[in-house]
């Protein structure tokens, strides 16, 4: 296909995304995977990688272990931690299978992880990835712009996903199905109780009932539930414990221990929304994003889409050959048409803005023309420089052009200590004392009741459970 829309995006990522880092630098693994097998750089680079040696460390134990006695050994590839806070878990085609920070946080025991650890092997040892790909039904990544425009946008997705690597699938009913039974199975195998499993499902229809699981997929989103998911996987519990013979384990206590201090939600260091003004403490700046637009933050770049998917704004690194040099090639790799180029200044940073046509095919009738309108702004802060990239109809961007003008000439240095300083929330394991409810351990850790759902969701409960003397429980704080 020639460039669309969509594909000059992909360009410029491709041109553009090797030669700096926007939200943060990829961390240094932890603790390097098992088998050799090393995680994809491409995912990496779309959610970053957690620097947590003893979680990367258990991961890797258990993976193993699981690996070890699966149905096909030898697929099993590897295990890794991602520094996203999305409540997910995936298995790529290569044999690797990534857990979100964001789900570890929502486990509240060993068997939890267990069963959604042997569930996305159980999608890697059933081959399902190489079954849906040759179906060809690959979808979008998980954190990608496409997931929050309209259809008339959307083809975005597609090939910033192949950009980026991820080859996330989104399994049909019978695949989930199978991967719940082998999930029990394997759990079970290695000796944890796969009755919790469907507990954890349950924790996941509340997260998603709460968020309204707008945007960004999660886990059920990329992995799809049914009705009687929780009752089948129960069922297959009961049945995996009568075989085993024994009391499965649980290990509650130990699991809480281990996520002691994991950072939860957003981590404002690598740059976070407030007041429709994105802010990044690391790299000290700042812009406001157009009024109602969402937006999704991710380690190689920053994204924002009108409601309706009939504009799209993207930061994005452009590396440090000088502003002359980076706006031809964003030109080219943009296929623009009578591009004019103007230097600038914005705020005192040396700039480029550069409007163009972007020259394509169009999908519907086939004609060679015009298919986007760009106002992209090239902004130098030092050595490096970023790319605030407008992209629009060209019978909207009258209408689009004030709103990416406005968001990139309030680029500026970031100087508010407040913002500067601003740090991750992480989860706490707190201890009850007697007599308390999980509402009045919450409130008298200082978690104010608005947030009180969001706990009790947390840790799998309910904000009237009562708490035994020295249970072990969460809460989120600095």
């Amino acid at each position: 296909m020639l460039p669309t829309l969509a594909s000059a995006l992909s360009a410029a990522l491709l041109a553009l995304l090797p030669a700096a880092d926007v939200v943060k630098p990829a961390a240094t693994p932890a603790a390097a995977p098992v088998q050799g097998a090393e995680p994809d750089p491409q995912v990496i680079a779309q959610f970053g990688l957690l620097d947590n040696a003893k979680l990367q460390s258990y991961i890797d134990q258990k993976g193993m272990q699981m690996g070890r006695i699966s149905d096909r050994p030898a697929d099993v590839k590897g295990f890794t931690v991602v520094d996203s806070p999305i409540i997910n878990a995936f298995a790529t085609p290569d044999g690797h299978v990534y857990f979100t920070r964001g789900i570890l946080a929502y486990f509240n025991n060993e068997a939890q992880f267990s069963g959604v650890l042997g569930h996305e092997i159980g999608h890697i040892t059933a081959r399902h990835s190489q079954k849906q790909q040759t179906r060809s039904t690959l979808t979008t990544g998980a954190i990608l712009l496409g997931s929050i425009l309209s259809k008339r946008v959307a083809s975005v997705a597609e090939p910033l996903s192949q950009v980026a690597g991820l080859g996330l699938l989104k399994y049909g009913r019978d695949a989930e199905n199978e991967s719940d039974g082998l999930g029990v199975k394997y759990s079970s195998k290695i000796g944890y109780d796969p009755a919790s499993m469907a507990d954890f499902f349950l924790t996941l229809q509340r997260t998603e009932q709460q968020s309204g699981a707008a945007g960004v997929p999660t886990f059920l989103s990329t992995h799809p539930n049914s009705a009687d998911r929780y009752t089948r996987v129960k069922k297959l519990a009961v049945q995996a414990e009568q075989q085993a013979g024994k009391q499965l384990a649980v290990n509650r206590d130990q699991y809480l221990r281990l996520i002691d201090g994991l950072a939860y939600g957003d981590n404002p260091r690598e740059g976070f929304v407030e007041n429709s003004v994105f802010y990044h403490p690391e790299l000290k700046f700042q812009f406001p994003i157009p009024s109602g637009w969402q937006s999704q933050n991710s380690p190689s770049q920053f994204q924002m889409a009108e409601p309706n998917g009939k504009a799209i704004i993207v930061l994005l690194p452009a590396g440090n050959k000088g502003l002359d040099e980076t706006a031809q090639a964003l030109a080219q790799q943009l296929n623009l048409q009578n591009a004019q180029a103007q230097k600038t200044t914005i705020n005192s940073f040396p700039a480029v803005v550069i409007q163009g046509d972007q020259v394509g095919q169009d999908q519907q009738s086939g004609q060679q023309g015009v298919t986007a309108r760009t106002l992209s702004y090239l902004i130098q802060d030092g050595q490096t420089i970023y790319a605030l990239v407008g992209l629009t109809s060209p019978s909207a961007f009258s209408t689009y052009a004030p709103q990416f003008q406005r968001t990139a000439q309030g680029f500026q240095r970031l100087t508010a200590a407040d913002k500067l300083n601003r740090q991750p929330e992480r989860v706490r394991i707190k201890t009850a004392k007697t007599g308390q409810t999980l509402a009045t351990a919450l409130a008298a850790n200082g978690i104010p009741s608005k947030r009180y759902e969001e706990m009790a969701i947390l840790n799998g409960m309910k904000t009237t459970d009562k708490l035994t003397a020295g249970q072990l429980f969460k809460v989120v704080g600095k």
